[in-house]
């Protein structure tokens, strides 16, 4: 009979859900035994979800964790500015911790946490799926193999989609950097572990640029109103109509319940969203100020060059092309794109099969269900693949992210070890 792994969740959002919804999944691996969650629905649709007690279901983490350790593991999804004390605390209590990205929206708190992860002896599993998705983990391995020889050179684009980034970086939660904290940490963490990943090596230097141009009050449509409820010229023909996006499309759960915060929310949940919050406005008439497109030149040790790319103004998916001594590969997260190898030798192209395809079609191309999957093995001490790193490893790719924010606030090259070195100095 295999271990039954408990787990405490601190953060009943869509990505606490998701996570704890695959656990349910996997058969007798995971038990979820606790809760701390301040919504009603997403609370209590945890508490039936894994059949929890009243006394196991809390509004705050603090009652929660007062219980000392009372599981093997605790899961925080909380929103970005909120890790680090949970975090801190579950730590002390010697949990081990899957995190989800990003640790901190604040260097020195990720750098705490790593420290004080070490310092107690805790794994601590940041949720960087891209690691654990089918495509990355091929790319990895056709890497590791010396399909292409040598890294030379790599450009990766996260297309956000332009619908994707009016729902989460323009009315959501992750639209203003005050609240949340800057696009490129939020969005793009991801890839930038993905991108030190695969080359295996540390970057070494930063330069950066983007700006928010196009989800602005100057360019709202004449006589449109603050709500796009309240009868907009151009509703019609607008791709960001609220009333369209949200309360007439029945089918797009993940808009409906994050707009409402309700599990399974009514139209007139919806509706009344819509005419008191964010998700009601009009996209150009909102209080956010992230970038809506940016760019990032990385230089890595063995003058291995990198430009990742993120920008709104498209359907969305990841699409990276990597350039090596001996053939390049291009690939893509979006549905269709099959894995092309091309050999300097042969002249050939040929398609790569993805290792496994299992949840392929889940969140973030299986990543989701992949990173949950593998926790298990990880936490069970029988983990034998390649796509887990440590807490360390976490921050460090972390670090790439700050140093690439300053570089476009600052208008400089950031060098990482001069930029680690200065905030270890604070901690």
């Amino acid at each position: 009979m295999e271990k039954t792994l408990t787990a405490i969740l601190i953060g009943a959002g869509n990505r606490g859900m998701g996570y704890t919804d695959i656990m349910s999944q996997l058969g007798e691996k995971y038990r979820v035994v606790a809760v701390a969650e301040p919504i009603d629905s997403r609370c209590n649709y945890i508490k039936e979800k894994h059949h929890l007690p009243d006394n196991m279901c809390f509004t705050d983490y603090k009652p929660l964790l007062a219980l000392g350790k009372i599981a093997d593991f605790a899961i925080i999804s909380t929103m970005d500015q909120l890790h680090f004390e949970p975090a801190m605390m579950a730590i002390s209590l010697k949990y081990d911790l899957l995190l989800e990205k990003p640790v901190s929206n604040d260097p020195e708190e990720c750098l705490k946490i790593a420290l004080h992860a070490e310092e107690m002896g805790v794994n601590v599993l940041v949720c960087h799926v891209l690691r654990y998705s089918s495509l990355f983990i091929t790319l990895k391995k056709l890497i590791l193999d010396g399909a292409i020889g040598d890294i030379v050179s790599i450009n990766h684009e996260e297309c956000v989609g332009n619908v994707h980034q009016s729902h989460s970086f323009v009315r959501g939660n992750w639209g203003n950097s005050g609240r949340s904290s800057c696009m490129l940490l939020q969005k793009s963490c991801h890839d930038m572990d993905i991108l030190q990943w695969l080359i295996g090596k540390k970057c070494k230097k930063v330069q950066s640029f983007g700006s928010l141009t196009y989800f602005k009050r100057e360019n709202a449509p004449e006589g449109s109103p603050e709500r796009c409820i309240d009868g907009c010229p151009v509703a019609g023909t607008c791709p960001y109509n609220a009333v369209k996006l949200y309360l007439d499309d029945k089918k797009n759960d993940w808009f409906r319940s994050t707009c409402a915060r309700q599990v399974d929310p009514t139209d007139e949940q919806v509706e009344h969203a819509l005419r008191t919050t964010q998700y009601g406005k009009c996209v150009f008439k909102c209080d956010n100020d992230v970038v809506d497109h940016q760019t990032v030149n990385m230089l890595f040790e063995g003058d291995v060059t990198v430009t990742f790319t993120m920008n709104a103004f498209n359907k969305g998916g990841r699409f990276i092309h990597i350039m090596g001594t001996k053939g390049e590969i291009r690939a893509a997260i979006d549905g269709k794109t099959p894995i092309t190898i091309f050999d300097f030798e042969s002249r050939k192209i040929r398609e790569q099969e993805l290792i496994t395809s299992d949840g392929i079609n889940g969140g973030h191309g299986g990543g989701d269900y992949g990173i949950i999957s593998t926790l298990y093995d990880y936490l069970c001490g029988t983990y034998d693949g390649f796509s887990v790193s440590g807490i360390k490893t976490s921050v460090d790719n972390h670090l790439i992210v700050f140093a690439a924010e300053e570089s476009r606030a600052t208008d400089r090259v950031i060098d990482l070890e001069e930029f680690e070195a200065g905030l270890k100095n604070k901690v």
